[in-house]
């Protein structure tokens, strides 16, 4: 299956937003630069817990600010959310051909939004120095998207090339974080 081939599916930022919640995400579109965006985003979360707008915004702000671990919260509650959606198991660990082939007739959009957040989530328990965690759940995305389109591949041959270097891999535990 491909995974590039959405060409008929919404995508999540295509679904109509109560006017609250656009609000919020207005508010805090302006606040970013001030830093203040935070309350506007929770604001909406707690609007519209499910949106996968609000989500996305939430996961973004915390990406930026280098908050981690916020951050890894946001993409676990993006997986349940979608999930269920495409039939999936509460397991990602689980999922198998046949049921990414299932998901898919639900929507390749909504699919690819879900490995995407998982391959965010391997990417930051990276970051976070839980390796096997983060290698686990990329290892999934690349077993899933056979012919690479969301890319997790690279970052597991990042990880290999650099698996003698593991202890010293940047964490927000013990370094700072430069994008």
């Amino acid at each position: 299956m491909d995974l590039q081939d959405f060409d008929s599916d919404s995508l999540y930022y295509d679904e109509p937003l109560a006017p609250e919640v656009a609000a919020r995400l207005a508010a805090a579109a302006e606040q970013y630069g001030e830093g203040t965006a935070e309350q506007p985003l929770l604001e909406a979360q707690a609007l519209a817990p499910e949106d996968l707008t609000v989500l996305v915004g939430l996961y973004r702000f915390y990406c930026y600010q280098h908050r981690y671990q916020d951050a890894l919260q946001i993409a676990h509650r993006a997986l349940e959310v979608v999930g269920p959606r495409l039939c999936l198991p509460a397991n990602w660990r689980a999922i198998d051909a046949g049921q990414l082939a299932v998901a898919a007739e639900r929507g390749i959009a909504l699919l690819r939004f879900y490995l995407l957040a998982l391959k965010g989530a391997g990417y930051l328990n990276l970051r976070l120095g839980r390796f096997e965690q983060g290698k686990s759940m990329l290892a999934k995305v690349v077993e899933l998207d056979t012919n690479n389109r969301l890319g997790a591949r690279l970052l597991l041959d990042v990880l290999a090339e650099h698996s003698a270097e593991i202890l010293t891999f940047p964490t927000a535990a013990n370094a700072e974080i430069r994008p």
